[in-house]
C-alpha cells in the first residue's frame, strides 16, 4: 500500500489565488472589489434595505487600480464579492529602456525587466525627468490578479 504513488490533480496554483471571497456587506470604502473582472479600489458603498422579502443591497462604486475608469456594481449584501490579493512592492530604477520598459532593481539583487513605463502622463514626466537628472528613484509597483502597473515614484538622493 506504501508503495504506491499518489497522483494529485490540482488546477490552483500552489494555492495563490487571484482573488478571495467576501462578504458584500463588510467591504468598506478604500477597501478592494472585483467587478466586471477587474481590480478595483472602492470609492463609495451604499446600502438600502428593500422590501418585505428582498435583500438588502450594496451598491458600489470603485475606480480600477490599472486604468482609472470608474466601474459600478450593486450586490446583496449576503452575498460574497471577489475582492483581489493587491500587493505594493518597491523597486529601485535602474534604468529606462528605448522601447518603453523600465529595468528594476529587486530586493534579492535581480533585475525586473518586464515592466512598462507608467501611462498616467504626470507618473511618466517624474520617472523620466528623475532618472535623466540622475537621481536616484525609487518605483512603487501595483499587482493584482495577473496585472502590475508602476503607480508611484520616490527619489531617494542623486547618484554619487
Amino acid at each position: 500500500m506504501s508503495d504506491e504513488e499518489h497522483h494529485f490533480e490540482s488546477k490552483a496554483d500552489a494555492g495563490a489565488s487571484k482573488t478571495y471571497p467576501q462578504q458584500a456587506g463588510t467591504i468598506r470604502k478604500n477597501g478592494y472589489i472585483v467587478i466586471k473582472g477587474r481590480p478595483c479600489k472602492v470609492v463609495e458603498v451604499s446600502t438600502s434595505k428593500t422590501g418585505k422579502h428582498g435583500h438588502a443591497k450594496c451598491h458600489f462604486v470603485a475606480i480600477d487600480i490599472f486604468n482609472g475608469k470608474k466601474l459600478e456594481d450593486i450586490v446583496p449584501s449576503s452575498h460574497n464579492c471577489d475582492v483581489p490579493h493587491v500587493n505594493r512592492t518597491d523597486y529601485q530604477l535602474i534604468d529606462i529602456s528605448e522601447d518603453g520598459f523600465v529595468s528594476l532593481l529587486t530586493e534579492s539583487g535581480n533585475t525586473k525587466d518586464d515592466l512598462r513605463l507608467p501611462t498616467d502622463e504626470n507618473l511618466l514626466k517624474q520617472v523620466k525627468d528623475g532618472f535623466q537628472e540622475g537621481k536616484d528613484l525609487v518605483v512603487s509597483v501595483m499587482s493584482a490578479m495577473g496585472e502590475e502597473q508602476i503607480n508611484a515614484v520616490k527619489d531617494i538622493g542623486t547618484k554619487n
